[in-house]
């Protein structure tokens, strides 16, 4: 199996075999992103590659190297292109396509991943059933939006400290408020599958989805969007 992209920094260039012989004691200077839909060709690559995109904007390819961001499918289609209305998403953005190869959802992605963010409720149930102590560490990607929404900034590790130990804090502090703030309706949480559809319909998902994202690259790096 091939990873997504061969790229460094806030990428993932390793084979299966690396992750199957790394994934125990790893260094802890690297924190760990996985975005999970179904077929790992629509909407996870383009939530994989847009947080790639800001987090770079923020704080530069050196400064976020400390991300590591990968996608996955739960059905994923393995060795799979990205679907081209996916592509033409993220050319809007400004995000990088290339090299992109979809991958079925391991358990050792889950073990390696710091956090885990899925496109639907289902997708997080797939996950959490896993094991590996996922349950803490998974949200749907609207579910994690709303709890980092409700956290002070002023209660996470300044930025002083590195992108990695605030990223952790974020994570921990986004558990334990889950209880409290619940989803306004069943449907509020889901990112839809936009697989076949024309491209309109793929690019309301992708605003969808930089919706979503902005505030949370925002809580992880310390830096807001620019104007």
């Amino acid at each position: 199996m091939t990873a997504p992209d061969a790229g460094r920094g806030i990428g993932n260039g390793e084979s299966a075999a690396e992750i199957t012989t790394t994934f125990v004691g790893l260094p802890r200077d690297s924190f760990r992103i996985l975005h999970v839909s179904t077929g790992n060709v629509c909407r996870s690559p383009i939530t994989e590659r847009l947080t790639r995109h800001l987090v770079t904007d923020r704080l530069g390819a050196f400064l976020g190297g400390g991300l590591v961001v990968e996608s996955a499918g739960t059905w994923g289609h393995e060795g799979a292109p990205m679907e081209a209305n996916a592509e033409a998403v993220l050319a809007e953005f400004g995000a990088d396509a290339s090299g992109f190869v979809g991958r079925e959802l391991l358990d050792e992605h889950v073990i390696r991943a710091d956090l885990v963010l899925t496109a639907t409720r289902d997708h997080r149930a797939q996950v959490i059933s896993m094991g590996h102590s996922a349950g803490l560490r998974t949200f749907t990607l609207k579910e994690f939006t709303r709890l980092v929404r409700a956290i002070d900034p002023a209660t996470l590790p300044p930025t002083s400290e590195g992108v990695v130990v605030r990223a952790r804090a974020l994570v921990r502090a986004a558990a334990a408020l889950r209880g409290w703030l619940l989803a306004p309706t069943a449907e509020a949480d889901e990112v839809y599958d936009p697989y076949g559809a024309p491209l309109p319909f793929f690019q309301s998902i992708g605003d969808e989805i930089h919706e979503a994202l902005d505030p949370v690259v925002t809580a992880l790096t310390g830096v807001p969007a620019r104007m």
